[in-house]
């Protein structure tokens, strides 16, 4: 079977989970992963055929709803490629954006950076990508996700202490006082569930997303709480949020009397990050 004839396929059996438009760029990305074929190359010869089941297999993966970075285990994040599995998140673009906030805001190079609840390492391999002297340090509850972390930081060819530690916990980390402190903690109400995809809530780490509605703030005020002991004098803490809970983090800075911040939206104009500058002196 060529594949054109293929392609035709995945647009059939994958029309009742997403819109042809993205049909047709995940196979296209699958056929490149697989075989080395651009999209152009599979129109100027339209009788090349896969010499083996590759695409079938990931079809079989697809309607299951198993997301394709999943399947390929790799994605690309800031201009840098990751891999990725069912032990971490699949980066979002808010989160590029949160990165691309600090990188502008902050062009010094030498400083201290924590990023807490790492995942795959996108955030903090992204900083200790382009803050060349940067030192960072980056926690995570899971091992699993940490495994997945440092080769991610071997491929990228950046140097990050990893460390397995639950931030609930944790009073310190180290004897370091840190300049930035970055998280994209759980905050996903358990009451979203109803709102959420179902190759996210299938696939995806449930620890990593999810946070019990009577306490869906947990994470910030534990972040918050563990910067203003453990950040230098003025520092800087970057958050990304849930759009719904930003009256909430509102009330919990001014109760923080932390009054120097500021709420950002991404590019669906939806609130989304969230700046904080500490001064601690």
């Amino acid at each position: 079977m060529v594949f054109r004839e293929l392609l035709n396929i995945f647009r059939q059996e994958l029309s009742h989970l997403y819109p042809r438009k993205e049909i047709d760029a995940v196979f296209f990305r699958l056929s490149s992963h697989f075989y080395q074929i651009k999209r152009i190359d599979l129109s100027l010869m339209p009788e090349l055929k896969p010499d083996d089941n590759k695409l079938h297999d990931a079809l079989d993966r697809l309607i299951t709803g198993e997301p394709w970075q999943y399947i390929i285990e790799k994605t690309e994040f800031y201009g840098l490629d990751f891999k990725v599995n069912n032990n971490v998140l699949i980066p979002r673009p808010e989160t590029e954006e949160l990165v691309d906030w600090v990188l502008k805001t902050h062009r010094k190079n030498q400083l201290k950076v924590l990023d807490i609840g790492t995942g795959s390492g996108v955030i903090a391999i992204s900083l200790a990508k382009y803050l060349h002297q940067a030192e960072v340090t980056a926690i995570d509850i899971s091992e699993t996700a940490l495994e997945v972390a440092r080769e991610n930081a071997e491929s990228n060819q950046v140097e990050i202490d990893f460390r397995a530690i639950d931030i609930l916990k944790a009073s310190n980390i180290s004897r370091k006082k840190f300049d930035l402190i970055v998280s994209n903690p759980p905050y996903v109400r358990n009451s979203e569930r109803k709102l959420m995809q179902k190759n996210v809530l299938n696939f995806e780490p449930e620890k990593a997303l999810f946070v019990n509605d009577d306490n869906a703030l947990i994470f910030y005020k534990k972040i918050i709480e563990f910067a203003l002991n453990n950040a230098t004098q003025n520092s800087y803490i970057y958050f990304e949020i849930n759009e719904f809970l930003k009256h909430d983090l509102s009330n919990l800075l001014r109760d923080k009397n932390l009054n120097q911040y500021e709420f950002r939206k991404d590019i669906f104009g939806k609130y989304r990050m969230l700046e904080i500058e500490l001064n601690t002196g």
